[in-house]
Protein backbone atom coordinates (compact mmCIF):
# COMPACT_ATOMS: atom_id res chain seq x y z
CA UNK A 1 0.00 0.00 0.00
CA UNK A 2 1.06 3.26 -0.77
CA UNK A 3 -0.24 6.51 1.14
CA UNK A 4 -1.12 9.22 -1.02
CA UNK A 5 -0.34 13.34 -1.32
CA UNK A 6 -3.20 14.95 -3.25
CA UNK A 7 -1.39 18.54 -3.82
CA UNK A 8 -2.48 20.40 -7.68
CA UNK A 9 -0.48 21.78 -9.42
CA UNK A 10 2.84 19.77 -7.73
CA UNK A 11 4.59 17.10 -10.03
CA UNK A 12 7.34 14.66 -9.05
CA UNK A 13 9.34 12.31 -11.80
CA UNK A 14 11.64 9.92 -11.34
CA UNK A 15 15.38 10.70 -10.42
CA UNK A 16 13.96 14.75 -9.73
CA UNK A 17 14.15 15.63 -6.08
CA UNK A 18 10.78 17.77 -4.55
CA UNK A 19 11.13 19.55 -1.64
CA UNK A 20 7.92 19.71 0.69
CA UNK A 21 6.40 22.08 3.53
CA UNK A 22 4.35 19.54 5.27
CA UNK A 23 1.81 21.34 8.29
CA UNK A 24 -1.31 19.61 8.06
CA UNK A 25 -1.99 16.99 10.96
CA UNK A 26 -3.14 13.96 8.62
CA UNK A 27 -0.11 14.75 6.08
CA UNK A 28 2.56 15.12 9.18
CA UNK A 29 1.09 11.55 10.27
CA UNK A 30 1.44 10.58 7.27
CA UNK A 31 5.11 11.61 7.13
CA UNK A 32 5.76 9.96 10.29
CA UNK A 33 4.42 6.53 9.16
CA UNK A 34 6.24 6.65 6.09
CA UNK A 35 9.65 7.57 7.90
CA UNK A 36 9.04 3.97 9.46
CA UNK A 37 8.22 1.71 6.69
CA UNK A 38 9.78 2.56 3.60
CA UNK A 39 9.68 6.10 3.14
CA UNK A 40 7.76 6.18 0.07
CA UNK A 41 4.97 8.46 -0.69
CA UNK A 42 2.78 9.16 -3.23
CA UNK A 43 2.07 12.43 -5.31
CA UNK A 44 -0.71 13.06 -7.31
CA UNK A 45 -3.26 16.04 -8.35
CA UNK A 46 -6.90 16.12 -7.65
CA UNK A 47 -8.96 16.45 -10.77
CA UNK A 48 -10.30 19.43 -10.24
CA UNK A 49 -7.35 22.20 -9.26
CA UNK A 50 -9.73 24.65 -7.82
CA UNK A 51 -11.55 22.36 -5.93
CA UNK A 52 -11.48 22.17 -1.89
CA UNK A 53 -12.96 18.60 -0.76
CA UNK A 54 -11.06 16.87 1.79
CA UNK A 55 -10.81 13.65 0.17
CA UNK A 56 -10.87 15.19 -3.58
CA UNK A 57 -10.74 12.51 -7.03
CA UNK A 58 -7.57 12.34 -8.18
CA UNK A 59 -5.92 11.81 -11.61
CA UNK A 60 -5.26 7.78 -12.44
CA UNK A 61 -1.48 8.59 -12.63
CA UNK A 62 0.89 9.70 -10.18
CA UNK A 63 5.03 9.42 -9.20
CA UNK A 64 6.18 7.57 -5.73
CA UNK A 65 9.00 9.44 -4.26
CA UNK A 66 11.60 8.14 -1.50
CA UNK A 67 11.75 10.51 1.72
CA UNK A 68 15.96 11.41 1.34
CA UNK A 69 16.06 14.29 3.83
CA UNK A 70 14.09 15.55 6.84
CA UNK A 71 13.59 17.44 9.30
CA UNK A 72 11.60 19.16 12.12
CA UNK A 73 11.17 23.07 12.83
CA UNK A 74 10.83 24.29 16.15
CA UNK A 75 7.21 24.91 15.13
CA UNK A 76 6.03 21.10 14.28
CA UNK A 77 6.32 21.07 10.56
CA UNK A 78 8.20 18.72 8.25
CA UNK A 79 10.68 19.81 5.54
CA UNK A 80 11.02 16.88 3.20
CA UNK A 81 12.56 16.25 0.04
CA UNK A 82 11.18 13.52 -2.04
CA UNK A 83 13.49 11.97 -4.36
CA UNK A 84 11.19 10.47 -7.67
CA UNK A 85 11.39 6.57 -7.77
CA UNK A 86 9.04 5.62 -10.53
CA UNK A 87 5.38 6.21 -11.77
CA UNK A 88 2.26 4.45 -10.80
CA UNK A 89 -1.56 3.91 -11.88
CA UNK A 90 -4.25 3.80 -8.56
CA UNK A 91 -5.07 0.15 -8.68
CA UNK A 92 -7.87 1.15 -6.10
CA UNK A 93 -7.99 3.22 -3.04
CA UNK A 94 -8.20 1.26 0.77
CA UNK A 95 -8.60 2.35 4.03
CA UNK A 96 -6.92 5.30 5.29
CA UNK A 97 -4.90 5.68 8.21
CA UNK A 98 -4.67 8.43 10.45
CA UNK A 99 -6.47 10.56 8.30
CA UNK A 100 -4.73 10.52 5.15
CA UNK A 101 -5.40 8.29 1.75
CA UNK A 102 -4.07 5.26 0.99
CA UNK A 103 -4.23 3.00 -2.63
CA UNK A 104 -2.74 0.26 -3.80
CA UNK A 105 -0.54 0.75 -6.75
CA UNK A 106 0.15 -0.57 -10.12
CA UNK A 107 4.02 -0.20 -11.28
CA UNK A 108 3.65 -2.40 -14.19
CA UNK A 109 2.84 0.38 -17.00
CA UNK A 110 5.94 2.34 -15.78
CA UNK A 111 8.47 -0.68 -15.29
CA UNK A 112 11.03 1.22 -17.52
CA UNK A 113 11.55 4.29 -15.03
CA UNK A 114 13.97 2.43 -12.81
CA UNK A 115 16.23 2.72 -15.79
CA UNK A 116 17.93 5.82 -16.68
CA UNK A 117 16.76 7.17 -20.24
CA UNK A 118 19.39 8.08 -22.88
CA UNK A 119 20.23 10.92 -23.87
CA UNK A 120 20.46 12.25 -27.30
CA UNK A 121 16.49 12.20 -28.10
CA UNK A 122 15.83 16.07 -27.53
CA UNK A 123 16.16 18.86 -29.43
CA UNK A 124 18.61 20.16 -27.17
CA UNK A 125 19.37 23.13 -29.59
CA UNK A 126 14.70 23.52 -29.69
CA UNK A 127 14.66 23.41 -26.42
CA UNK A 128 17.57 25.78 -25.17
CA UNK A 129 16.46 28.74 -27.58
CA UNK A 130 12.72 28.50 -26.29
CA UNK A 131 14.10 28.74 -22.82
CA UNK A 132 15.84 31.71 -23.37
CA UNK A 133 13.16 33.20 -24.50
CA UNK A 134 11.05 31.90 -22.05
CA UNK A 135 13.18 33.14 -19.10
CA UNK A 136 13.14 36.25 -20.59
CA UNK A 137 9.62 36.91 -20.57
CA UNK A 138 9.14 35.70 -17.23
CA UNK A 139 11.92 37.96 -16.09
CA UNK A 140 14.21 34.78 -14.51
CA UNK A 141 18.26 35.21 -14.53
CA UNK A 142 19.17 31.60 -14.62
CA UNK A 143 22.67 29.80 -15.11
CA UNK A 144 22.88 28.98 -18.04
CA UNK A 145 26.12 26.63 -18.45
CA UNK A 146 24.84 24.40 -15.68
CA UNK A 147 21.64 24.14 -17.89
CA UNK A 148 24.22 23.49 -21.14
CA UNK A 149 25.69 20.95 -19.07
CA UNK A 150 23.07 19.32 -17.40
CA UNK A 151 22.01 15.64 -19.11
CA UNK A 152 18.55 15.25 -21.20
CA UNK A 153 16.95 13.70 -18.44
CA UNK A 154 17.48 15.69 -15.82
CA UNK A 155 17.22 19.08 -17.70
CA UNK A 156 13.50 17.67 -19.13
CA UNK A 157 12.30 16.72 -15.84
CA UNK A 158 13.79 19.50 -13.25
CA UNK A 159 11.81 21.59 -16.20
CA UNK A 160 8.80 20.26 -16.56
CA UNK A 161 8.71 20.26 -12.62
CA UNK A 162 9.88 24.05 -11.91
CA UNK A 163 8.17 25.67 -14.95
CA UNK A 164 4.55 27.98 -14.03
CA UNK A 165 2.69 25.34 -16.28
CA UNK A 166 -1.19 24.73 -15.53
CA UNK A 167 -2.09 21.55 -13.49
CA UNK A 168 -3.63 19.78 -16.34
CA UNK A 169 -0.21 20.90 -18.31
CA UNK A 170 2.13 19.49 -15.47
CA UNK A 171 0.06 16.02 -15.71
CA UNK A 172 0.57 15.61 -19.63
CA UNK A 173 3.76 15.93 -19.00
CA UNK A 174 3.90 13.44 -16.07
CA UNK A 175 2.07 11.03 -18.10
CA UNK A 176 3.92 11.10 -21.31
CA UNK A 177 5.48 7.77 -21.62
CA UNK A 178 8.72 8.61 -22.93
CA UNK A 179 11.44 11.13 -21.95
CA UNK A 180 11.76 12.01 -26.08
CA UNK A 181 7.87 12.26 -25.81
CA UNK A 182 7.75 14.89 -22.50
CA UNK A 183 10.25 16.27 -24.36
CA UNK A 184 8.39 17.17 -27.19
CA UNK A 185 5.19 18.06 -24.82
CA UNK A 186 7.78 20.60 -22.74
CA UNK A 187 9.08 22.42 -25.83
CA UNK A 188 5.80 23.02 -27.19
CA UNK A 189 4.34 24.34 -23.71
CA UNK A 190 7.36 26.62 -23.74
CA UNK A 191 6.81 27.65 -27.21
CA UNK A 192 3.26 28.53 -27.04
CA UNK A 193 3.81 30.05 -23.30
CA UNK A 194 6.16 32.48 -25.68
CA UNK A 195 3.55 33.10 -28.21
CA UNK A 196 0.90 34.02 -25.58
CA UNK A 197 3.31 36.12 -24.02
CA UNK A 198 3.34 38.42 -27.43
CA UNK A 199 -0.05 38.07 -27.97
CA UNK A 200 0.05 40.60 -25.11
CA UNK A 201 2.59 43.04 -26.41
CA UNK A 202 0.59 44.25 -29.29
CA UNK A 203 -1.60 48.01 -28.63
CA UNK A 204 -4.72 47.89 -26.97
CA UNK A 205 -7.74 46.99 -29.30
CA UNK A 206 -9.45 50.20 -30.80
CA UNK A 207 -13.23 50.91 -29.87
Amino acid sequence: MLPIFPLAGVLLLPRARLPLNIFEPRYLAMVEDALGSGRMIGMVQPLDPTGREREPAVYDCGCAGRITSFAETDDGRFLITLTGVARFEVGREVEGARGYRRIVPDWRPFRTDLEHEACGDIDRNRLLGALKSYFRVQGLSVDWKSIESTLDERLVNSLAMICPFTPGEKQALLEAPTLAERGKLLIGLVEMAILDSHDGDGPPPKH
